[in-house]
């Protein structure tokens, strides 16, 4: 192995409480029935039309377009400020990791996002680089496909908490780690976490 690639929500931090809170101002500008944070759990780690599809069925094309684009402007601005609750040891875990290990995110989140969660918790200086479907429009494991070619990575793993990290990693052909702590449940795995730090032990 010799590289790690991580998902972002619910494998290195749960951002829910903020992204609630983000996504519920934008709706009672609309006047929308506001959201809980299970359903926004529900949907993480989807696309943007597919969180529109499930979540808002009733909007018109157009109106879904405004809106997401209006999540991610609140959204990425409110988690750049205010961060969002890293998952414990994850900062420790990383600095030990990335002395061993290159290490990358690929997440399905817009473009900014990334960037937000970096710019709050410092978190940049290991990895080594990133993508998302906001910025490629390509699925998360044509991304993973992506950053292992143009970092030439030969031998990765990818480690996320959802059924579409598990999918993404088999369609990318790497092994995948699942985070049981996170906000899916996944009944295929090569090797599962429960707390962040076992990575260590896994990787030793």
């Amino acid at each position: 192995m010799d590289s790690i690639i991580f998902d972002l929500d619910g494998t290195l931090w749960d951002p829910l409480d903020v992204v609630t809170e983000a996504w519920n101002s934008v709706l009672a500008k609309h006047e929308e029935q506001l959201l809980s944070r299970d359903d926004i759990k529900g949907v993480m780690g989807l696309q943007h039309q597919e969180i529109g599809d499930k979540l808002f069925p009733h909007f018109s094309e157009e109106k879904h377009r405004e809106v997401a684009d209006q999540f991610s402007e609140v959204e990425c601005r409110r988690l750049s400020n205010e961060g969002g609750r890293l998952y414990e040891g994850v900062e420790a875990v990383l600095d030990k990791l990335s002395e061993k290990y290159d290490l990358y995110i690929v997440s399905n989140c817009q473009e900014g996002y990334i960037e937000s969660f970096y710019k709050y918790h410092g978190l940049d200086k290991h990895f080594l680089d990133f993508e998302n479907a906001g910025r490629t429009g390509l699925s998360k494991g044509e991304n993973i496909k992506l950053v292992m070619e143009r970092n030439n990575l030969s031998n990765p793993v990818y480690v996320g908490d959802t059924t579409g990290d598990q999918q993404a990693a088999k369609a990318a052909g790497v092994p995948f780690v699942y985070a049981q702590y996170g906000f899916g449940e996944v009944d295929e795995f090569d090797h599962v976490i429960s707390e962040f730090e076992e990575l260590l032990a896994l990787f030793d």
